[in-house]
């Protein structure tokens, strides 16, 4: 175009109609400018007071888009002068829309004063003196004020995003598996993108601990599901949401997830120091009591018995000690149902099969009277029934108490659940009876009911390579 003999206003409305980009950035492109020689042009204009780099300057140009910085006027006449127009030629009805009514009322007396001013006086007219430095200076302040100010999120928003955090931590004891993921990252990358706009502090740490718990609730999901790795992932970035937050209640449910991820994954020490981090965090609920589960669980496995049954009696004593409620509820809860199949495993684990028992038969009969039942706790307390009776020596009540667990649809037959399965089968295996007609039956059942897990049916990634889930 400039070959063509086209001006330099003609090559910028081009470049906004082809290219749809905003008048500034238009404007600089028709020069052949980059942002920072934009920025250096600014910055040594003589008499400006005026601070620029290439960022800045980039973020005048996005204005009033997201990440973007609302350029004063003073930015704005310092833009028109080094790009050779006049202040409205850099202004189109977005700008307008969005620039405050002062700022509004003094571009349009400066286009009236032109246009009414004769063309000899425009001629003669000396360049404009710069504006008092102490006015500026004030100027300055109350736009940034102004910008201090704005918001893109208002209170009742930040209320309904922590409501649909916690329906979310409540359906997902109940529902479907991959739906709620799907649900869960929609409103995570919600959250996501007020983040990177602009509000005042308090709201943007409102913003992170949603942001914190539903990265909590998609590593839990995703460790489900059967992808560890991805799962840890998204236990991280709840850690770090937790920490800009400054929320100790979300730094524990945070410390709990990633101890759960830990122990599935075989990272047994990592599953105890997670644990043990979050229970020195001192928050009210219930997640002192599962941190302390967790804690045992890891070292039942790990075969450190008196550690287990300690763990254990600081879990029995967070209950007893309890006070107010959890935050969130739901998944981030530990009723008592979910706290004795904890101690089952326990149980289970140290060699203590009549202990586990009595566990399991407690906690079924709690969630008798409960009238939402998680069916991933539910059915690890049934397999825990079983391990029990296998270890005490009744094998012929396996079967019927694994009968509501091979029921199970495949879609709800997450990572935990299937390798508690597995484990039993491999336990069935070792035992005296073997080799009977009843085991070598049972085995089966659980063998083709755990090839078609939640994972299988539904085709997810198991964390081996790039994972599916993110």
């Amino acid at each position: 175009m400039s070959a063509a003999g086209c001006t330099n206003p003609e090559i910028a409305i081009e470049m906004r109609v082809r290219f749809r980009v905003r008048p500034r950035e238009a404007w600089r492109h028709a020069l052949g400018w980059t942002l920072q020689e934009t920025a250096e042009r600014i910055s040594t204009r003589p008499g400006t007071a005026i601070a620029a780099d290439a960022s800045l300057v980039g973020k005048w140009e996005k204005w009033p888009g997201p990440s973007s910085r609302r350029p004063t006027l003073q930015v704005l006449v310092a833009l028109a002068t080094v790009y050779g127009c006049e202040v409205e030629t850099i202004l189109d009805i977005e700008d307008r829309r969005a620039l405050p009514d002062s700022d509004l009322r003094i571009l349009q007396h400066h286009a009236r004063e032109q246009a009414l001013a004769p063309a000899s006086a425009h001629a003669s007219m000396e360049p404009p003196a710069e504006p008092d430095p102490v006015l500026s200076a004030a100027a300055d302040s109350a736009s940034w004020a102004q910008w201090a100010e704005a918001t893109n999120v208002g209170e009742i928003a930040l209320e309904q995003i922590l409501a649909d955090v916690r329906t979310l931590a409540y359906d997902y004891l109940t529902g479907d598996a991959l739906a709620l993921f799907n649900r869960t990252r929609t409103l995570r990358d919600r959250v996501f993108a007020l983040l990177e706009g602009h509000q005042p502090p308090r709201q943007s740490a409102d913003l992170y601990v949603s942001a914190g718990y539903l990265c909590g609730l998609l590593a839990w999901m995703t460790s489900d599901l059967g992808n560890l790795r991805a799962a840890d992932t998204h236990g991280r970035t709840a850690w770090l949401c937790a920490e800009n937050a400054g929320h100790d209640g979300l730094r524990a449910w945070v410390c709990s997830t990633r101890s759960k991820i830990a122990l599935w994954d075989g990272r047994l020490r990592d599953a105890v120091n997670h644990a043990r981090r979050g229970s020195l965090v001192n928050v009210g609920g219930t997640v002192g009591v599962l941190l302390a589960c967790q804690e045992a669980d890891a070292w039942a496995v790990l075969g450190a018995v008196d550690k287990a049954e300690d763990a254990l009696s600081r879990a029995a004593r967070a209950r007893e000690a309890i006070v107010g409620e959890d935050d969130i509820g739901g998944l981030f809860s530990c009723p008592q149902a979910r706290q004795k199949n904890y101690a089952a495993a326990v149980h289970l684990r140290i060699g203590r099969p009549h202990a586990a028992l009595r566990e399991t038969q407690s906690a079924l009969g709690l969630l008798a009277t409960q009238p939402v039942r998680a069916y991933g706790t539910e059915a690890q307390i049934h397999i825990g029934r079983a391990s029990a009776l296998l270890d005490c020596g009744e094998a012929d009540g396996i079967m019927p108490a694994l009968l509501p667990v091979l029921a199970m649809p495949a879609e709800r037959r997450m990572g935990p659940v299937t390798q508690r399965m597995r484990e039993l089968a491999a336990a069935m295996a070792r035992g005296a009876g073997a080799r009977a007609s009843a085991t070598t039956a049972a085995r089966r059942s659980i063998t083709e009911w755990c090839a078609d897990s939640a994972p299988r049916h539904l085709a997810l990634s198991s964390g081996v390579g790039a994972p599916a889930l993110v």
